[in-house]
């Protein structure tokens, strides 16, 4: 998948998150790459990009030990339920390297959960992984 489609995805999989939700679930979503030992960003949609840039191990949290271990395939993900403020709430392994980080700078995970209307949110972010697992994004 080419970084084009990847975002014209991402971009589709937040508006149907939102709709079900009925209310932004993430307001920041970022594609980050973590090759050659060293971090880049490569495409980000939200309100504090050079927040994002300068806070990002700190804001990882939680998810920091699976976000650079290595160890996730392409298409899985993971959910950090306390963070709070700009600490990141999700990222989903993208391709090689390449990930998506999911987060709202506003509400933690879990109070997102709390609502009812996040089982059927959820399913367009699952979708999303299925896509990625099936044409993984290269650079």
């Amino acid at each position: 998948m080419t970084l084009d489609q990847a975002k014209k995805l991402i971009v589709e999989c937040a508006r149907l998150m939102d709709a079900q939700y009925q209310k932004t679930v993430f307001d920041e979503w970022a594609i980050i790459s973590l090759g050659d030992a060293k971090g880049r960003l490569i495409s980000y949609i939200g309100p504090r990009k050079a927040g994002f840039q300068n806070n990002f191990l700190v804001d990882a949290g939680a998810l920091r030990t699976s976000l650079l271990g290595g160890k996730m395939n392409i298409g899985d993900f993971e959910f950090a339920r306390h963070g709070v403020g700009t600490g990141f709430e999700s990222f989903l392994v993208l391709g090689q390297g390449l990930f998506l980080i999911c987060n709202n700078t506003v509400q933690s995970m879990d109070s997102i959960t709390q609502d009812p209307r996040w089982l059927a949110a959820q399913v367009p972010f699952a979708e999303l992984a299925d896509k990625f697992r099936a044409d993984p994004l290269v650079l």
